[in-house]
């Protein structure tokens, strides 16, 4: 059988991703992100393989934060992990590995996983987001890439579509915050935007090193939540720009991320006492929803990317699809494929 890419198209210099590798990655997910485990499941699986391969780096690029000490030692480490996987010499781990045969079929600009490891640093360093627009900032590098990143998985470099991508990540950064006050403070992280926080009357370092409940506090968790709510809206006009068959699970990591700030109004705001956990017959009532609400106002699609997001959409727009791109994306679909068979049948997939 003949290689249906085109010859014009030289093989990556990164080995091909070992089916492995992709077990260690499909186990980290399955371990460390329930929710984004659960929406996974609805992907195709020549999709659901190289996202999996995505989360297994960017939950090696968070332990080097919050396991390793949050040491620049380790954020410099990274960075030269990603430079041997750009130059198709990863490291001989699992995760250094896939992701060097995942961004070479699919063409990700390097500058993506490289603002996310520059959030990440942001994180060492300690920095104070003083607004909502900053926090953007932040929460564009460590999931806005993520996002963007898997529009391209899915062969979709539409700037529109990008957009509301990326928004979808920095949203459920935004859940993620609302969710875990309480823990960041423990670590002497708070990430709420000071403005906000003087304006309801907290003084944030004081509130830092005696971290409370109250009233002023919830009235700071609702402009946060409010913020997460609009950017869910305009991701959803981005769902329906997806390929059919990976609506659904986007659809579903959209929804299920925004309960859980759901979840945390339900709670007054109060994830510094408590929480926000998505009880499961809920998840599975998301579950079925993701694939019936695909049909969001398409005039949010149109709406302008936030500042935050435009060095993701301009690193993808100086970094075109190759020639043939379409017929490379569906070889790799189904290399996947083939790979989750014989993985999950310990056997051969031809």
């Amino acid at each position: 059988m003949s290689d249906p890419r085109p010859a014009s198209l030289p093989e990556p210099a990164c080995p091909p991703l070992l089916a492995a590798d992709l077990a260690q990655c499909r186990a980290s997910l399955a371990a460390n992100s329930k929710t984004f485990h659960a929406a996974s499941l609805l992907l195709p699986p020549g999709v659901r393989a190289p996202a999996t391969v995505l989360y297994g780096f960017c939950r090696l690029a968070d332990d080097a934060v919050d396991v390793e000490g949050g040491r620049l030692e380790a954020i410099a480490r990274l960075r030269e992990r990603l430079e041997r996987v750009y130059a198709g010499r990863p490291q001989p781990q699992a995760a250094d590995r896939a992701l060097a045969a995942v961004v070479a079929r699919y063409a990700i600009p390097r500058a993506l996983p490289e603002l996310l490891v520059e959030g990440l640093a942001w994180d060492v360093e300690g920095r104070d987001y003083e607004t909502l627009a900053d926090l953007q900032d932040y929460a564009a590098r460590v999931a806005g890439t993520v996002g963007a990143m898997m529009c391209l998985l899915m062969g979709v470099r539409d700037s529109d579509a990008l957009a509301r991508a990326c928004d979808l990540g920095v949203a459920m950064q935004l859940s993620n915050i609302a969710r875990d006050v309480g823990e960041d403070a423990c670590m002497g992280r708070l990430y709420l935007p000071r403005q906000w926080l003087r304006e309801a009357g907290i003084n944030p370092a004081a509130w830092l090193a005696a971290p409370r409940h109250d009233a002023a506090l919830a009235s700071v968790m609702r402009l946060l939540l409010a913020a997460a709510d609009d950017l869910y809206a305009r991701a959803g006009a981005g769902v329906a720009r997806l390929p059919l068959a990976c609506r659904p699970g986007i659809n579903a990591a959209r929804l299920l991320y925004a309960e859980i700030g759901h979840q945390v109004a339900r709670a007054g705001g109060d994830s510094v006492t408590r929480r926000a956990v998505v009880p499961g017959r809920r998840k599975s009532y998301l579950l079925l929803q993701a694939g019936l609400s695909l049909w969001p106002d398409p005039a949010r699609l149109q709406e302008p990317p936030l500042a935050a997001n435009l060095p993701l959409l301009a690193a993808v727009a100086a970094t075109p699809a190759p020639a043939g791109a379409t017929r490379r994306i569906d070889f790799v679909i189904d290399l996947f494929d083939r790979l989750e068979r014989q993985d999950r049948w310990g056997g051969s997939a031809a």
